[in-house]
């Protein structure tokens, strides 16, 4: 077993100290039981949790998400890790269609301010700015509908 300070530990995983410290306060890390000398050490099966972590975030499961899928066991939760990740799968096609929304809704914008006749007022800043002008998205396909 490998026995490494806390600043070795950050490194390895690529995080900060404080960032190990952190997960520590929120129960994701257990605190060091080790010592040599002065200093805490942390063992190999801490660096795995950190790596487990850091792995799960870029997955983009928050770091609650996180602490349940580590109360999982590797052995007998396979059902529930596949339901904590089908419904992760689920919220990032969820986020993709409101990207896709809103991507929509800026193009239309950009095309309504490039085809306008009209030099004022900006349709891009006055759908922004207009609180009583319907969404953006609407908008755009009236304005460019009366083209047509």
């Amino acid at each position: 077993m490998n026995e490494i300070t806390i600043g070795t530990l950050a490194r390895s995983a690529g995080v900060g100290v404080e960032t190990v410290r952190y997960y520590q306060r929120r129960g994701l890390l257990p605190p060091p039981t080790g010592r040599k000398g002065a200093f805490r050490v942390y063992g190999d099966a801490e660096l795995a949790r950190l790596r487990f972590i850091r792995r799960a975030q870029t997955l983009g499961f928050s770091l609650d998400e996180i602490s349940d899928l580590l109360a999982l066991d590797e052995e007998s939760d396979r059902e529930s890790a596949r339901a904590f990740a089908n419904a992760k799968i689920a919220d990032v096609e969820s986020r993709i269609r409101q990207l896709e929304e809103m991507r929509n809704a800026l193009q239309s914008l950009v095309h309504c301010c490039e085809y306008t006749e009209a030099p004022a007022p900006c349709p891009i800043l006055n759908a922004l700015t207009d609180e009583n002008s319907p969404p953006p998205s609407s908008a755009v396909q009236t304005s460019t509908a009366r083209k047509a």
